[in-house]
């Protein structure tokens, strides 16, 4: 695997594999099981694949862990080239922002859910992303489903900007009780790691509703906020597939969003039905 420090390298090891089909994983590091399956895929489909490791300064609101987000780039190393990766691009902030050009997320999609408490962040993520599909220009790009809105608006940018890559959603991986992996576990403590889980037991519970022939989205958000107890809860949302918002849950077409507060953290995950 090579390890890629600039754009000038990463320009070199295109020519050298000109006329392959491209892979890419954009990653802000930190990597775990979660990414690891993005690149297994990756490698999967493509013939060369690209994993990027950035940690996006426009997409952090003043106030957040921009400072504290964790880094681990010898890891990150190890992990992209354990998953067959054939290059890891570790640009710098200056690099990526010479000049101070920025995109905007559609304002329907970027100001509900997460762009409601965090305006402004999927400017940064359009911006950075934008950046590097014109300098890996993959064929294809791989995105968790836990970002589900993320991967929405993602889809939206490169349909509305003529780029012309795939961009193949991959499902959430889950540890053992079922919280969704995220490099933000990292600063839960244990007592606060078994607390994470009621996001995935109320996504749990929605489930079981619906199967038993419950499709009220208020029954079953109220019922959700039972389980989540006693945490702080940011939203808990039923949309479509384009992440409107619906009174009735309908099957193959719904998706049921969480955002809350384990202490100081906050964390999401969602369910598609």
């Amino acid at each position: 695997m090579q390890i890629l420090r600039n754009i000038a390298e990463v320009k070199d090891f295109l020519v050298l594999n000109q006329g392959k089909e491209i892979g890419f994983v954009p990653t802000m590091g930190a990597l775990h099981a979660g990414h690891e399956s993005l690149i297994k895929k990756s490698v999967q489909d493509n013939e060369v694949s690209i994993v990027s490791v950035f940690v996006n300064p426009t997409q952090f609101l003043a106030g957040e862990d921009l400072e504290n987000y964790p880094r681990d780039e010898t890891r990150d190393i190890e992990v992209a080239k354990a998953a067959g990766a054939d290059a890891i691009f570790l640009p710098d902030v200056s690099q990526m922002y010479a000049s101070d050009i920025s995109i905007k997320a559609p304002s329907a999609l970027a100001s509900i859910l997460e762009g409601a408490t965090r305006p402004g962040h999927f400017d940064g993520v359009c911006t950075v992303l934008a950046k590097f599909f014109n300098i890996i220009r993959p064929m294809r790009a791989y995105f968790g489903k836990k970002d589900t809105q993320q991967l929405i608006i993602v889809q939206n940018l490169v349909k509305s900007l003529f780029f012309d890559i795939e961009i193949v959603p991959c499902d959430i991986i889950r540890a053992g009780d079922g919280l969704a992996l995220s490099s933000r576990n990292s600063y839960l403590g244990e007592s606060e790691l078994i607390e994470a889980c009621k996001l995935y037991r109320a996504l749990v519970k929605a489930k079981a509703l619906v199967s038993a022939g419950t499709f009220s989205s208020d029954v079953i958000k109220a019922e959700m906020a039972k389980v989540l107890d006693p945490l702080k809860i940011d939203y808990i949302e039923i949309c479509d597939r384009e992440l409107n918002s619906i009174n009735q849950i309908e099957t193959d077409k719904s998706i049921i969003l969480i955002a809350a507060y384990v202490g100081k953290t906050r964390l999401i995950d969602n369910l598609w039905l």
